[in-house]
Order: C-alpha cells, then sequence, then structure tokens
C-alpha cells in the first residue's frame, strides 16, 4: 500500500508516516517509480507506535516496542526491554501523582486555614 492509504488507515497523517521514517521507526520499500510502498507489517508498527503514543509514552520510548515486532514477536512489549519503557514510565507518572498530592494537600491546607477564620472578607473580584 503507498502512504496515502497507511495513513487513512492508520488514522494518522503522511506527514507522521514520513517522521517515522525519518526517525527510523518505518521503513518503506521504493516502488520502481519511486512511491513508498508499505505492508501489513508496518501498519502493525504504525498501529503499536500510536496506541503507545496515546496512553503518554514518547516517540523515543516506543522504539523497543518497533524493535520487538520487527523481531517476530506477537506483541510489541513481548521484549525485554518493552517491559523495562512500562517500568520507568509508571515510576515516572507516580513521581507525577505524588507531587500533585503535596499540591493538594498544600492547597487543602491553605482552605481550611482560610475557612477556619471567624469573619471572612466579602469582597469579591467580579470582571467589569
Amino acid at each position: 500500500m503507498r502512504i496515502g492509504e497507511l495513513a487513512k488507515r492508520a488514522g494518522t497523517t503522511t506527514r507522521a508516516l514520513r517522521f517515522y521514517e525519518s526517525q527510523g521507526l518505518l521503513e518503506a520499500q521504493r516502488s520502481a517509480n519511486g512511491y513508498r510502498e508499505y505492508g501489513e507489517d508496518d501498519f502493525r508498527l504504525v498501529n503499536e507506535i500510536l496506541t503507545l503514543q496515546a496512553v503518554g509514552l514518547t516517540l523515543d520510548d516506543t522504539r523497543p516496542f518497533v524493535e520487538c515486532l520487527r523481531a517476530g514477536h506477537a506483541a510489541g512489549d513481548a521484549c525485554a526491554d518493552s517491559i523495562e519503557v512500562y517500568r520507568r514510565k509508571l515510576a515516572e507518572v507516580d513521581a507525577c501523582l505524588e507531587r500533585l498530592n503535596e499540591v493538594r494537600a498544600g492547597l487543602l491546607g491553605k482552605l481550611s486555614t482560610a475557612m477556619a477564620r471567624q469573619d471572612p472578607c466579602r469582597v469579591t473580584t467580579e470582571e467589569q
């Protein structure tokens, strides 16, 4: 299939596919007239990339998954390097959640202090 058909089937753009190719994630075959040609394996790779990006992985994070599929595995996360990406990304998310919980606790404390005052100010800020 040509680049336009692959883009349409995968739900992405030809520009994205060219970018994936420039990053070494996708390898097009060239027809005699120079057109990029892709197969079903390429469709699987693009779907894997898009699915992983949808759950928060960067394009660079998808490399081990792509290599795992290229190695002939049925799933991109069948390889140890892919599992390690999941673990690293989960650790990043956990750290972010921890920081957000700290911010939330600080805001709750400020709100509690403000609400405990006997006579809160009645001035409001309304847009004119």
